[in-house]
């Protein structure tokens, strides 16, 4: 779980501005693919989430040295929140995720593979969630690990799972894999989004196994349409 502090986000974009170099995702260098998986459009989603009927015990932050002001919504099958995207790179080591490339790095998820072994951030999209706290019990809403979420993110809609956990107060997070997909910089330490994501979790799904990640889109675009017509 990585939590990025505003501190080291301004450091590294004036580190940038002062190399003379742009960041990875202006410049190509991560080759992210195209993100929109299924056949419901991030419009038709994000028509529906529009308006927030708070489920949540108070708001998140999205990072260290922000304040609270996001809240955990419920609709009608689902959970979402809109945030900001820190990059997890937590599990299975490889090539990009690691000691070496992120000073956060821990060798553990919170959900592991069918065969018992960590996830891989890398090659996997998935979301972590706040650990449960009085602000919100994800199990309470039907989340758990495993379990299906449509990404949004410039108009392109990837699908993952529910991976991780992270701090009880700070909200906004997914693998290594989920940000490349959607064309964000992906690079552990200085990558992510700052806002503009929303994250729509469906209760009570669950892809099988949950390191297959045309298990998720599957589920997930069955799901994507019972949502928009539920809502």
């Amino acid at each position: 779980m990585r939590v990025r502090t505003l501190a080291l986000a301004a450091a590294s974009g004036a580190a940038l501005l002062a190399a003379g170099v742009l960041p990875a995702r202006a410049s190509g260098a991560t080759a992210p693919r195209s993100a929109q998986e299924g056949s419901v459009s991030a419009a038709d989603l994000l028509a529906k989430v529009k308006s927030c009927s708070q489920i949540s015990n108070g708001k998140y932050k999205t990072d260290d040295e922000t304040s609270a002001t996001v809240p955990v919504c419920g609709k009608n099958g689902a959970v979402f929140w809109k945030a900001d995207m820190d990059i997890d790179c937590d599990g299975q080591r490889t090539t990009n995720c690691n000691e070496d490339r992120d000073p956060w790095y821990q060798d553990d998820t919170r959900f592991h593979q069918s065969d018992d072994k960590p996830l891989k951030a890398e090659s996997l999209p998935y979301v972590v969630v706040p650990s449960s706290s009085s602000i919100w019990n994800y199990a309470d809403s039907g989340i758990k690990g495993g379990g299906v979420v449509a990404v949004i993110y410039n108009n392109k809609v990837e699908y993952a799972v529910v991976g991780d956990t992270g701090p009880s107060k700070i909200i906004g997070e997914a693998s290594y894999a989920t940000a490349k997909a959607l064309g964000i910089d992906p690079d552990p330490e200085t990558g992510g989004a700052d806002s503009g994501v929303t994250y729509i979790l469906f209760k009570n799904s669950k892809a099988s196994p949950i390191e297959s990640h045309s298990a998720a889109v599957t589920l997930g675009d069955k799901l994507a349409k019972q949502f928009i017509a539920a809502n």
